[in-house]
């Protein structure tokens, strides 16, 4: 049914912050998982009896410490954001036993392995790539920097791992106690030819490349992956209705439009996922209601037009959509 689907079993919980969780997540037939690398995720479904079919995207964390997870495990963590959806409903209802589908891992922001020296930075629970990173790049004895940023100590996911995985490698900034981190003194103070990989809230992800832009930077030295930039808080039910084929699909308020159609098998062009590579827009041909552009690819003059949307994170607030698909 799911575009590498595969059934596990939950088989470890434990609480990193007070909104943290990990899960181990455990192959249910005793199988080997594919592989990943640094830098992957995998997208969970679930199904939930209030809102249906949830699918939310997890990075892939590799281990506890310098150790990898058994071919047979994935480990994820999932931050609570609120009552009403999806990671709510996984900390509502995942316990050890639980069963659910995962897909195969995708890598939308790999480590160059061609890189000098690195400078990892992560906000909040943007940590999840940014700590499977540290970790490979501990293993392989390469030249690295990590700065951390959260709203405070208890907040952090991974800080007492990380002390003791990099020791000295590794910054620790709390809003709290220090204000907003100067993210162009940290790119200024890097070292010559260093690439950044970032990973957190939108706005420190822009902040991150503006800042690299403003130095002088090669735009390619600068790689991220934004959490968050997907589904609205107030995204609401609809349905798809494909053109050319025929065919009604229902997206759920907790579902992309994208992972609606891979469910059904349904082949469409995509690969970031996060509204960014330009591979999914597809052609709006009726619509009854405004258009939630969360993309970063479509022009301003594009998403005005209301005739396409990024179908891996844009939706409808109507209750049709008819694509000519």
């Amino acid at each position: 049914m799911f575009r590498g689907n595969f059934e596990v079993v939950v088989a470890g919980v434990r609480q990193l912050t007070p909104r943290v969780r990990e899960y181990l997540l455990r192959s249910a037939t005793g199988q080997a998982l594919p592989p990943y690398e640094a830098g992957a995720h995998i997208a969970v479904r679930t199904l939930s009896k209030e809102r249906g079919l949830i699918v939310r995207h997890y990075s892939l964390i590799g281990g506890a410490g310098l150790e990898d997870d058994p071919r047979t495990s994935y480990r994820i963590a999932v931050q609570r954001e609120d009552h009403a959806r999806g990671s709510a409903h996984i900390h509502a209802t995942f316990e050890e036993g639980t069963r659910l589908h995962v897909s195969a891992p995708i890598n939308n922001f790999p480590l160059d392995r061609r890189d000098k020296h690195v400078l990892l930075l992560a906000g909040g629970i943007g940590i999840t790539p940014i700590f499977s990173m540290a970790r490979s790049l501990t293993r392989r004895n390469c030249s690295f920097e990590l700065v951390y940023c959260g709203r405070s100590k208890t907040d952090m996911a991974y800080r007492d791992e990380l002390d003791r995985l990099v020791g000295r490698k590794a910054k620790f900034h709390t809003s709290d106690l220090q204000g907003h981190p100067d993210i162009r003194a940290l790119l200024a103070g890097a070292a010559a030819g260093c690439a950044a990989y970032v990973c957190g809230p939108a706005a420190m992800i822009q902040a991150t490349h503006d800042a690299a832009a403003s130095l002088g930077w090669e735009a390619d030295r600068v790689r991220s992956e934004t959490f968050g930039a997907g589904i609205s808080a107030d995204a609401q039910p609809f349905v798809v209705e494909l053109k050319k084929s025929g065919r009604d699909i229902k997206v759920g308020a907790d579902v992309s439009i994208l992972d609606a159609l891979l469910v059904e098998n349904i082949p469409v062009l995509w690969d970031c996922g996060r509204g960014e590579c330009g591979l999914c827009p597809l052609t709006i041909l009726e619509n009854d209601g405004d258009i939630d552009h969360r993309d970063r690819y479509l022009s301003e003059e594009d998403k005005e037009s209301g005739q396409t949307l990024c179908i891996c994170v844009s939706r409808t607030r109507g209750k049709r959509l008819v694509l000519d698909l």
